[in-house]
């Protein structure tokens, strides 16, 4: 590769990404997941496309979508709030275990007898499209309000699933004889907990160390906390556990650990999801062939259809009987079961590993991913108004992004904050605040001006503050404002912390 090669490589992939940014406000105006425009933009380059670039490199495309899959699990972890899905966690764990085995085997067993696929391959497409995307869910849904128990257990299965599956279909695809089911639930629950306990202990000590250990530079600090959840992912995998789960449950600590210059964090890993989303689904465009699909689009349909109106509906049934769950809840989980990057992703992996019929596969798997996405996500918003769940949650006032930065010689810290519109922060006096002792507002700037309130200033939507704390009472300082910006001055009364 030459320089001139380098500089025609970089104008096409800041082309790319462009265009990618551009389509993400298309796709929120239409209902579209970003997916299938990703997808689309390459298909566009591709071999059957506009510039006709043949690419066919399989296990580059694996290696990459699993680099691309670590960061995106990365970013949901560090995004997840830890208090909306921890009452819902068994019910995910759950529906992404036992549900997810019963939508594998329904789902097998309608494309071996009714598409005539044979049983290793129907086996495959059963473990390859039963795992649910959180991106493609949530990229429908983010102006829908719901219960936070629904959006608790989608957002948890999405995280969860993705570990077992990757278990299921590797061990589908080897060319000698299947395990036992004992034995391949036994290894699938070794991985799991190995991946477990790697990705815990290596978020804790991650959020540990980074809260005592004062960085020279802000930017400093989203670094540390992706290399610490690729590092888990890789610590995970190399102990032969399941690095997905690591990195996720790694991710979910770090992220609900309140570190410094927490915000900068999110803002960084969104933005590496980005682009590892747009370059993933890009990828994957470029390697299908559209010309080579037609065969494939009546199979991909049938499996499709058992898939979402008897699979995904029979495993969320069982899966949540016995945590009493309102049907119509029920009914939203079902239809909620979106496909996104994994499945395409994973099915590159019996490419890899020689099994027969595999480019069929991945054929099958790539058209069912794009119809039931255009399908189920612009009717998501409709299915949940219908079920009376999209009425029901109240509005809740615009929380608080408070930026924590350490003050090491005095032991501690500078909590910034702006007031969003709709906080109740609103119209509060800053002794109304009532924060612990050792915390204070030092400094508001207001309307590009700054000053020092006194106890009576009345604080206003778009105000800055900047709080100093010490380090024993951050945590109550920082719980404090959020409290006043849910409730106002009667947060106490309104049973806020």
């Amino acid at each position: 590769m030459t320089v001139h090669h380098l500089n025609e490589i970089l104008l096409i992939g800041a082309a790319v990404l462009l265009v990618a940014v551009v389509a993400v406000r298309l796709a929120s105006r239409s209902g579209l997941p970003t997916l299938l425009i990703y997808v689309g933009i390459g298909v566009a380059i591709g071999q059957d496309g506009v510039f006709g670039f043949t690419f066919d490199n399989v296990r580059l495309t694996q290696v990459l979508g699993y680099a691309a899959l670590v960061v995106i699990l990365a970013d949901g972890g560090l995004g997840t709030k830890w208090h909306e899905i921890k009452p819902v966690v068994p019910v995910a764990a759950v529906l992404s275990t036992v549900g997810l085995l019963a939508s594998v085997f329904i789902t097998a067993a309608a494309a071996h007898f009714v598409a005539g696929l044979g049983w290793q391959q129907s086996l495959i497409i059963g473990a390859v499209v039963s795992s649910t995307d959180a991106a493609a869910v949530f990229s429908v849904l983010r102006n829908v309000p719901l219960p936070k128990r629904v959006t608790g257990v989608l957002e948890a299965e999405s995280g969860f699933n993705d570990a077992p599956v990757v278990i299921l279909v590797a061990a589908f695809s080897t060319t000698g004889p299947v395990d036992h089911w004992y034995k391949l639930i036994g290894e699938m629950a070794l991985e799991l907990a190995i991946g477990a306990a790697i990705g815990i202990a290596v978020g804790w000590l991650g959020a540990y160390s980074l809260k005592h250990v004062a960085l020279p530079a802000s930017g400093l600090y989203p670094i540390a906390v992706m290399a610490i959840a690729v590092g888990a992912y890789a610590a995970g995998a190399m102990a032969h556990g399941s690095g997905f789960l690591a990195v996720y449950l790694a991710s979910l600590i770090l992220g609900n650990a309140k570190l410094p210059h927490r915000p900068a964090t999110r803002g960084f890993a969104e933005g590496l999801g980005w682009i590892a989303q747009i370059g993933l689904f890009v990828l994957l465009g470029l390697l299908v062939t559209p010309h080579e699909l037609y065969d494939d689009v009546v199979p991909a349909i049938v499996i499709g259809l058992f898939l979402t109106v008897v699979a995904r509906p029979v495993s969320v049934m069982l899966s949540l009987l016995p945590f009493r769950t309102p049907w119509r809840e029920q009914a939203l989980m079902s239809w909620a079961g979106l496909r996104g990057a994994v499945p395409i992703v994973l099915a590159t992996i019996p490419m890899v590993s020689g099994v027969a019929d595999s480019k069929r596969i991945f054929n099958i798997v790539f058209v069912l991913v794009i119809i039931y996405t255009l399908v189920q996500g612009p009717t998501l918003p409709w299915a949940a108004r219908s079920l009376q769940l999209a009425q029901g949650a109240p509005a809740d006032a615009a929380d608080l992004g408070i930026e924590s930065a350490p003050l090491e010689r005095v032991q501690g810290h500078l909590l910034s904050l702006t007031i969003p519109k709709g906080s109740r922060m609103h119209g509060v006096e800053v002794n109304e605040l009532r924060l612990p002792t050792g915390a204070a507002v030092t400094l508001v700037v207001r309307d590009g001006s700054s000053f020092v309130p006194l106890p009576t200033t009345v604080l206003r939507r778009g105000d800055e503050l900047l709080v100093v704390a010490i380090d024993p009472v951050r945590d109550a300082a920082e719980e404090r404002l959020r409290a006043v910006g849910r409730g106002g001055k009667l947060a106490a009364w309104l049973g806020e912390r």
